[in-house]
């Protein structure tokens, strides 16, 4: 039995996307991987309904757990708070409880300098990452506070170190790690753990913008030490897996960096 048996995680952003050599390019789905393995019942959602299709599929028939997918983009043109609560409602309707939030979901104009940028592309990174942790945040916490549950938001190195052509990203990401504290300090006497992964890894996404603004990337992105990048399942879908334990109740309001060769996987 694995030790999130019965219990519900929510992952934004969880589609299934491909590297151009086959394997998973997709953090949130990496992820999925992790809690599939340890028996959750997952609730995917995300703007694409294909690839959160192609992950209920293969996620169901690979480990037998329960996968929900719900369509969802949280952006400037919509009210966004009832997008969120179809998501948490549909979640309770299902399962019943949510254990565990991961706030994945991320889009952004990457390679466009800071005097280029247009105020769409800001209103795309800001909507879909800092908007959406906060709606996701407020809508999941009375049920986190029945389960003493755990939230997990996500980072990255463009806010901590002030990445070229990403101003609109990392103001975003900057926003959620600023958020992340201070929900980490508010809930703590509820029994949730709040806490932030800026991860490394190696995806599709990544690797569009390699090809799309090589020269953006080379500025940017530096080989680990190690000689890896991060592995989707088994370094970043760990690493949550491990952070929402009940071992790990005591570590809240972190910031964990997470990059290829940390020694992290299993």
């Amino acid at each position: 039995m694995g030790t999130f048996e019965g219990k519900t995680v929510i992952i934004t952003g969880g589609g299934r996307a491909v590297l151009s050599d086959g394997r998973c390019g997709s953090i949130g789905y990496g992820i999925a991987t992790a809690f599939a393995k340890e028996g959750a019942n997952l609730v995917l959602t995300g703007r694409n309904m294909k690839k959160l299709n192609d992950a209920k599929e293969e996620l169901e028939r690979l480990y037998g757990v329960k996968v929900l997918p719900v369509q969802a983009d949280v952006n400037a043109g919509q009210d966004n708070e009832a997008v969120v609560e179809n998501v948490v409602k549909q979640t309770i309707d299902t399962f019943g409880d949510i254990h565990v939030l991961i706030n994945n979901a991320q889009a952004s104009a990457s390679g466009v300098t800071l005097k280029d940028h247009t105020t769409e592309q800001f209103d795309l990174a800001v909507y879909s990452g800092l908007y959406a942790t906060f709606y996701y945040m407020k809508a999941c916490y009375p049920y986190l506070a029945k389960t003493k549950g755990s939230v997990i938001n996500f980072a990255s190195g463009a806010g901590l170190f002030g990445n070229f052509g990403q101003s609109a990203y990392a103001a975003a990401k900057e926003g959620i790690r600023g958020l992340s504290r201070v929900a980490a300090t508010e809930w703590g006497k509820d029994g949730i753990n709040v806490n932030v992964v800026a991860p490394l890894a190696w995806t599709a996404q990544l690797e569009n913008w390699e090809n799309a603004y090589p020269e953006a990337f080379k500025a940017n992105v530096k080989m680990p030490p190690m000689g890896y990048y991060g592995d989707v399942e088994k370094d970043i879908g760990r690493a949550c897996v491990s952070l929402a334990s009940d071992d790990m109740k005591y570590l809240s309001g972190e910031t964990l960096t997470l990059e290829g060769g940390m020694g992290l996987r299993p």
